[in-house]
């Protein structure tokens, strides 16, 4: 369809009376604001009287909803130009009471497909490299390629050979094509999520304690009378979550404890109201938990009624095991491991830990002993009448992508010896990143993984290790950036290129024939073939290496569903057309599925994939089967159901209770036992208890000294004698990700223009560098785990053996960025821009997977700061400021 320029206005019009008028919710962060959006055809707009516009207000007034020039834009409905406003609803009930809204959401209209904005760029069709230059295809010529080539592929080599990885958090619709495709379809073991090598939990910590990563609801964090937030500041990620909720709620006055080395917006505000920051040295939070759960122990300031009441004893532990072996990581975890415990235990445990001392936790956390003490009396210490602070436990990348294992089972120790889990106001829970809208498909084939955890039990397969060491010959990537998200970068990339642009085969015409030949003559010298799907050109996984770009109809575009951070489940509205030939990634697996000859992909529209991935939601905490039951018996969609419920949504899972459809809230509540429920929803213990076999939690030990750590830890540590310090990485509010929709909105792109990098005038000044110098970071020793080793032996997996064994290569890791001097961040840490395009920090982070759980240590990147120019912000007041944060 032929798509027309059209210019943006110097004004924002008023939506006419009769504008459409459609409900979504914001695509960006865990949150998932609320949002209406206004469309109307070009030509025509409102007025100022009440009569004259959508909003029946007249025309200077307050109160009424303030439309900024980012909330409008033009673009293409039905094939013909339309305005469109993205405002927050004013009046949700749910999420961001009153239209709260983050600059994010606030920008949501400028990603609108345009051609006369910077979204011009958007990919629009299907395209083929061709001496080395994308080029334009069919549909079905590419699909047809793919579906050729990838049998070969499995025919010839195996589904060892035939990978994706892909994102984790899109809708519902397009992740369950996904997991049918890759578990049942394909039946392959090598899928990975966009954040991780491998597909697995984050916080395993908080599964094996009984723990669900998102137990929580927004009014726990505004009931709580403490906040201890680990590796995370709401509000630069997650912003009206902090200001909505936190700084409001129920309990406005609450004390907010931060556990980060970077002094940021929401740090300052909890400092100025009777807060606390510990800018503790990277990865060392374990040791903290354990120093904070030995000062309440010894005090006596546990909540013994909660541990009594909900933490296994030693014989509930074990109970229903028998005494075989321990079949699945988790049980291997948790029963008869060094992590297994029980309060008894535990207690012991903690008194013979060195790591738990004071002095000795202050030493190796770099915090000083008094904010430790005065944190456990924050979050434990009874007041004078007897009750106890009710603490709220929150954490996030900071803690569980530095020391994953031992920082997440450390962490839901502590919470559940100050009485958090399942109670208002009193939660442990993941803060969030992406939004939820993962959904599975049924069983996958990780048990043909060859990775194993100590004593033969499957582990999900490392997806990179597997592609570097050439195991991969077809591989499909779909919605992420891949080598800049991954450790040592710029390793990941440059094997990649090997495998792909730097092999011999390489296309030199459309025509079909040709195309399947020179594939699988790469295939069979080595070498790969690459598909990605994506919205825009990513630098430069398809704008250099990919063979075959698809490109993506997103948010906006089509009718989709997913999930926020309190599980709350609403339709994000189709309300415009995308550009060109993209369509739904659902869609294009569709179509390539059907090319392979699998049935059960012929979809037809989004509604059919979310009505059929409905049964498979049943047993999990995003189940919302229930919806789409009770579409069906009132005839219709279950998109259209969803739809009429708006922005409030409802919260999975849902269940039927006296005839009607409920939501959920929060998870592990007692008060969630509503005895007999109708439907299929089955009972499942963590609705109204924890997630383990008793349905009380498990409490965990997490020594310090461990050979899953310690000897890891020690090597990667900054090297005094060469100058090096701890360079970590994190986002700021005004970039979601990568920002591939930021950088194309003029105002957020003129705020960070260029990646950053904050350092401490004390690392600074000795180099000589200012804030906007143009500085490399660099470091001349990055580890790289190679092969896949058997690991039957727990020892196999310890860094040292993996070295001895030869598991374990060096390389060097670069990147550039602009520097911000300021002391809001803790000396001896520099803090990069996360995922930046063009400047990829986490290059001088070491792609060695914590071997408890396969996940990556993102924030434990090391290195020197070598000055390297003046930038073009450094004297440019229109661009880029460089002020400090910590601004309230």
């Amino acid at each position: 369809m032929a798509q027309t320029v059209v210019q943006n206005r110097e004004f924002v019009p008023l939506p006419p009376p009769d504008a459409d008028i459609l409900t979504t919710a914001c695509s960006y962060c865990i949150v998932a604001c609320s949002y209406k959006v206004y469309r109307w055809p070009v030509g025509r707009e409102g007025g100022t009287q009440a009569d004259q516009n959508a909003f029946g207000v007249d025309f200077p007034t307050y109160g009424a909803p303030w439309i900024a020039r980012s909330q409008h834009n033009i673009g293409m409905h039905d094939g013909r130009p339309h305005h469109f406003v993205v405002i927050a609803d004013a009046e949700a009930e749910a999420v961001n009471p009153g239209g709260n809204y983050s600059v994010r959401g606030g920008t949501l209209a400028q990603k609108i497909y345009n051609p006369d904005t910077p979204t011009k760029d958007r990919l629009k069709n299907p395209m083929v490299r061709i001496g080395g230059i994308l080029t334009p295809v069919s549909w079905d010529l590419v699909t047809d390629v793919m579906a050729e080539v990838s049998q070969y592929v499995l025919s010839k080599y195996g589904e060892h050979a035939w990978g994706m990885k892909t994102f984790s958090y899109e809708y519902f619709e397009n992740t369950y094509a996904i997991r049918k495709l890759v578990d049942r379809a394909i039946g392959t073991p090598v899928h990975a999520w966009h954040d991780k090598p491998m597909r697995g939990p984050d916080a395993t910590g908080l599964d094996d304690a009984g723990l669900n990563s998102f137990a929580a609801t927004y009014e726990d964090w505004g009931k709580c009378d403490v906040a201890f937030l680990s590796g995370v500041d709401p509000y630069e990620t997650k912003t009206v979550l902090f200001t909505s909720w936190m700084m409001g709620g129920d309990n406005p006055g609450k004390a907010m404890i931060f556990v980060t080395p970077h002094r940021t917006m929401g740090v300052e505000y909890g400092i100025k109201n009777g807060g606390l920051w510990l800018p503790l040295i990277p990865g060392t939070d374990t040791a903290l938990h354990l120093a904070l759960a030995k000062i309440i122990i010894d005090n006596g300031w546990q909540d013994q009624t909660f541990i009594d009441t909900w933490v296994n004893n030693k014989w509930e532990l074990e109970s229903g095991y028998g005494r075989g072996t321990r079949n699945t990581g988790w049980q291997w975890r948790t029963t008869w491991g060094r992590w297994q415990s029980d309060w008894e235990d535990f207690q012991k445990f903690i008194a013979n830990e060195p790591a738990a001392q004071l002095e000795e936790a202050a030493r190796i956390t770099g915090l000083p002993a008094e904010d430790i003490l005065r944190c456990a009396e924050m979050i434990a210490k009874p007041r004078e009448d007897g009750s106890r602070p009710k603490t709220s436990f929150m954490l996030e990348k900071g803690n569980y992508w530095s020391n994953n294992y031992m920082n997440t089972a450390s962490l839901a120790s502590l919470g559940l010896i100050c009485g958090a889990g399942n109670r208002p106001g009193q939660v442990i829970s993941r803060g969030g990143g992406h939004q939820r809208g993962g959904m599975g498909a049924g069983p996958g084939k990780g048990f043909l993984s060859p990775e194993k955890h100590p004593g033969r039990r499957k582990k999900p397969l490392n997806v990179d290790r597997w592609v570097m060491d050439g195991k991969v010959r077809f591989m499909w990537t779909m919605g992420i950036t891949w080598f800049p998200a991954m450790l040592a970068s710029q390793e990941l990339a440059s094997r990649v290129a090997d495998l792909t642009m730097r092999n011999p085969h390489q296309p030199r015409s459309v025509d079909r024939a040709h195309l399947v030949e020179v594939f699988k003559a790469r295939v069979d010298s080595g070498g790969m073939v690459l598909v990605d799907s994506n919205i825009y050109p990513v630098e430069p996984l398809n704008t250099q290496y990919a063979d075959i770009v698809l490109p993506a109809a997103g948010w906006g575009e089509v009718d989709f569903a997913r999930c926020n951070a309190e599980r709350r489940l609403r339709l994000y509205a189709k309300f415009n057309d995308a550009p060109g030939e993209a369509k739904p990634d659902w869609w294009a697996i569709g179509q390539f599925a059907q090319k392979m000859g699998l049935e059960g992909f012929d979809w037809t529209e989004s509604n059919d994939v979310f009505e059929e991935a409905a049964r498979f939601s049943r047993n999990g905490v995003l189940s919302y089967n229930v919806l789409v039951k009770e579409a069906r018996k009132e005839g219709k969609k279950g998109h259209e159901k969803l739809r009429e419920l708006g922005t409030t949504g409802i919260q999975t899972p849902i269940r039927m209770v006296n005839g009607e459809m409920i939501g959920t809230g929060r998870l592990h509540d007692p008060a969630n036992d509503w005895g007999e429920v109708e439907g299929d929803t089955k009972d499942q213990k963590w609705l109204y208890a924890f997630a383990s076999h008793t349905g009380k939690a498990n409490i965990l030990k997490t020594p310090w000294i461990n050979d899953s750590w310690t000897d890891f830890y020690e090597a990667i540590k900054p090297r005094a004698e060469k100058g090096e310090i701890w360079i970590t990485n994190g986002r700021v509010n005004e970039v979601w990700q990568s920002g591939f929709d930021d950088l194309r909105k003029p105002y957020l792109a003129k705020r960070w223009p260029w990646p950053h990098i904050v350092i401490h005038p004390e690392d600074a000044t000795p180099q000589g560098i200012e804030s906007g110098d143009l500085v490399e970071g660099f470091n001349d020793t990055v580890y790289v785990q190679t092969g896949a080793p058997i690991g039957v032996k727990e020892s196999d997996l310890s860094f040292a053996k993996l070295m001895e064994n030869g598991h374990i290569k060096t390389t060097t890791g670069q990147f550039v960025a602009v520097a911000i001097v300021s002391d809001e961040i803790r000396p001896g840490v520099a803090k990069a821009a996360f995922n930046y395009p063009g400047s990829m920090a986490n290059s001088v982070c070491h792609a060695v997977p914590d071997p408890v759980t396969g996940n990556y240590r993102f924030k434990l990147g090391r290195g020197v700061l070598r000055k390297v120019g003046e930038s073009a912000y450094k004297h440019n007041f229109l661009e880029m400021s460089l002020k400090p944060r910590p601004i309230v």
